[in-house]
């Protein structure tokens, strides 16, 4: 076959492999020597569209595109890295190789990439290389962390039907502090003032809200009002949280070995960090169990803040009087209302509204009162109905803990009339 038959995809093929080549040569590590690696295609792709003009190989339909092609091929995740490159891009998933959607700002997207069931393998084995766990018929379902930050959640057949099911979940860090969500236009100034100064006052905060709704950022600017000089201790299952805490230790969750053994579940990390000196207690979500190990840290008198998947605040406060039963048999509703009601001080509720925004719904106040096994709450803000403007609005409810809002300078009786 002469150069002349070639297709631009054949000449691609031909950069890649001499590329490999080279990285083989060089004993390059393409994943974490990134810089080293794009000077090397870039030099590489230079040598080749000069062979090209005299003939010598068929020439590159975009010299600069194929160049981008091959770093991504043997750096990062290949037809996938333009999405983990692009911001506006939140989650990746792949319902079959045919079938990859991207989420741009809430709204789901069918794209136009196709792979093979071959390259989907490919990439889930190199995502969990560096991750250190495993995908197997005996584990059909895995839970990490990429490199850059990102959620993998992989399931395969016979699990699934016919083929992988992949979601990569990138947390872009639109917001580390309230004022942030503000100008998102996630919450009011009068709420993000209410908020950091509860959250000053050392007051626990239950963050929920449906998947995709934004609780880990939330979370996130949340812990930005932390005082600079308390010490942090975060549990999650993967790491997810991120915030520029000064005394801030983050952990997470272990799957077994092979052998069925090594296992740390969120209990232990949660139970654990209570003998690490916390003055705060981060923890990524509760889903389980751990719920009650959180209960008995908030109990003990330190300060905390958790993710919950609720469709409502009120749902949300009735699923941590349930999840804590998990736990055992020697636990009852007698223990765990009670203990919510006092424990828990605020609910922050979002939603995802129709366009994709993410907001705040409501912020409800636990008042510590249980009347017939069911916990009170007190609206604080709620968001009005489209029809009504959707705005975020004051209620008439208060939170619990005035004398703690004192103890940091806070009037809150002003703060929530509207005074600054």
């Amino acid at each position: 076959m002469s150069i002349d038959t070639l297709a631009p995809s054949d000449a691609a093929a031909i950069l890649e492999n001499e590329v490999r080549e080279l990285v083989r040569r060089r004993a390059l590590d393409p994943v974490r020597d990134r810089a080293g690696l794009e000077r090397l295609v870039a030099d590489a792709a230079s040598d080749y569209t000069d062979r090209a003009t005299r003939g010598l190989v068929p020439a590159l339909a975009d010299p600069h595109d194929a160049a981008r092609a091959v770093v991504d091929a043997l750096g990062g995740l290949g037809p996938l890295q333009k999405y983990l490159d692009d911001p506006e891009v939140e989650e990746v998933w792949i319902n079959s190789p045919a079938k990859v959607f991207v989420a741009r700002r809430g709204v789901p997207e069918l794209t136009t990439t196709i792979l093979t069931a071959a390259q989907v393998r490919d990439l889930v084995e190199r995502m969990l290389k560096a991750s250190g766990r495993r995908l197997d018929l005996s584990s059909p379902f895995v839970d990490a962390s990429l490199p850059g930050g990102e959620r993998l959640h992989v399931v395969i057949p016979d699990v699934t039907r016919d083929h992988m099911a992949v979601n990569i979940r990138k947390h872009l860090v639109r917001a580390d502090h309230l004022d942030h969500l503000v100008r998102l236009g996630s919450l009011t100034a009068h709420a993000a003032a209410f908020l950091d100064a509860a959250v000053r006052a050392g007051l626990n905060v239950l963050v929920s809200g449906a998947t995709q709704a934004g609780k880990t950022t939330m979370l996130n600017a949340l812990a930005g009002s932390i005082p600079a000089g308390q010490r942090v201790i975060s549990c999650e299952e993967v790491f997810e949280v991120r915030f520029a805490a000064r005394d801030h230790v983050a952990m997470q969750c272990r799957q077994p070995s092979l052998e069925g053994t090594g296992e740390i579940p969120l209990r232990r990390l949660v139970k654990e960090a209570l003998r690490m000196r916390p003055d705060r207690i981060v923890i990524g979500e509760v889903r389980e169990a751990e719920s009650f190990d959180m209960l008995v840290a908030l109990n003990a008198g330190i300060p905390g803040m958790c993710t919950v998947h609720s469709n409502s605040a009120r749902e949300a406060v009735t699923k941590m009087c349930t999840l804590p039963l998990l736990a055992g048999e020697n636990v009852s509703d007698r223990f765990v209302v009670p203990t919510v009601a006092s424990a828990i001080d605020l609910v922050v509720h979002l939603d995802v509204a129709a366009d994709g925004a993410r907001q705040v719904r409501e912020i409800v106040a636990v008042t510590g009162r249980v009347e017939a096994d069911r916990v009170e709450t007190a609206g604080i803000f709620h968001r009005l109905t489209h029809d009504q403007g959707g705005d975020l609005v004051r209620g008439d409810g208060f939170p619990p803990g005035e004398e703690r809002f004192a103890r940091v300078g806070v009037d809150v009786r002003s703060l929530l009339a509207g005074a600054r």
